[in-house]
């Protein structure tokens, strides 16, 4: 399936983004000003198929008043594990299983894709859910996916141009969080770890940052995505980590009046590109 933008033509004039993962959904619309006008998470409590996920895109789509109407750009972003990063010099679009292999279970009739980071010479392969995919190109024509890491990556990766420290960035979703670490602007690791308690989640932290020789005492850790100052992980990476804040977009997106306020780090995936 091929990458395009979508070319739906509508008064309304809008923007939908849709991050999908097995444990929730998000989503954003955004008007012709680039003002976020509604943006909402679900978190399903247990962990659905694709076929299920599926099915709650379309109940949303039908029942959630701030979807409705027609939209001239619709975007996916696929939140999964199933994803790894190449560099580009060593990329080749005729290996795609091969970079996934030692990694991701690959199924011969799973489809690969891949997002090229070209400032940065970097390439995102993965597994996107097909049949959500074919969902959106038979029901809205055209349409743009990523993977969520193509857009944290670049993100990080041009907030920290200019940084001269190492940077670990925990980003948190439902019932997973992914881990990019940054040195002096260059990437150095890039990873998602499957979670159940906190203590599960500050192992794979500091087993990460032990495997980079990172002294817990001197890098910095910046939360991201669903989490607050009163949250049992943040409290738990506090007791070992000495410098730990939340993450910023790096332009301050504009809400309209209607919209309940939220943390800059919360929508950090879904919002960095508007």
């Amino acid at each position: 399936m091929v990458q395009t933008i979508n070319n739906i033509i509508d008064n309304t004039s809008k923007t939908l983004s849709i991050q999908v993962s097995l444990n929730g959904l998000s989503f954003c619309t955004v008007n012709t000003n680039n003002q976020i006008t509604s943006i909402e998470h679900e978190t399903f409590g247990i962990q659905l198929t694709p076929v299920q996920v599926l099915d709650k895109i379309k109940y949303t789509l039908d029942h959630n008043q701030n979807l409705k109407g027609g939209f001239d750009a619709i975007e996916v972003i696929y939140q999964n594990d199933l994803y790894t990063i190449v560099p580009k010099p060593l990329f080749s679009e005729k290996l795609l299983n091969e970079y996934l292999k030692f990694n991701t279970k690959v199924l011969q009739n799973d489809f690969i894709a891949y997002d090229e980071l070209n400032p940065h010479n970097i390439v995102t392969v993965y597994i996107p859910y097909t049949n959500i995919n074919n969902f959106f190109f038979d029901t809205f024509g055209s349409f743009t996916y990523k993977h969520s890491s193509t857009i944290l990556i670049n993100s990080l990766l041009t907030q920290e141009k200019n940084n001269d420290s190492i940077t670990v960035y925990a980003n948190m979703n439902d019932a997973s969080f992914d881990i990019i670490v940054i040195n002096k602007g260059n990437l150095i690791l890039s990873n998602t770890y499957k979670y159940q308690t906190k203590e599960d989640f500050l192992y794979y932290l500091l087993y990460t940052t032990e495997q980079l020789q990172l002294n817990p005492e001197e890098f910095r850790l910046v939360f991201l995505g669903d989490i607050s100052r009163n949250s049992e992980f943040f409290n738990i990476a506090y007791t070992y980590i000495r410098h730990i804040s939340f993450g910023s977009l790096l332009k301050e997106p504009q809400i309209i009046e209607d919209v309940t306020p939220f943390e800059p780090h919360n929508h950090f995936v879904l919002l960095s590109h508007f």
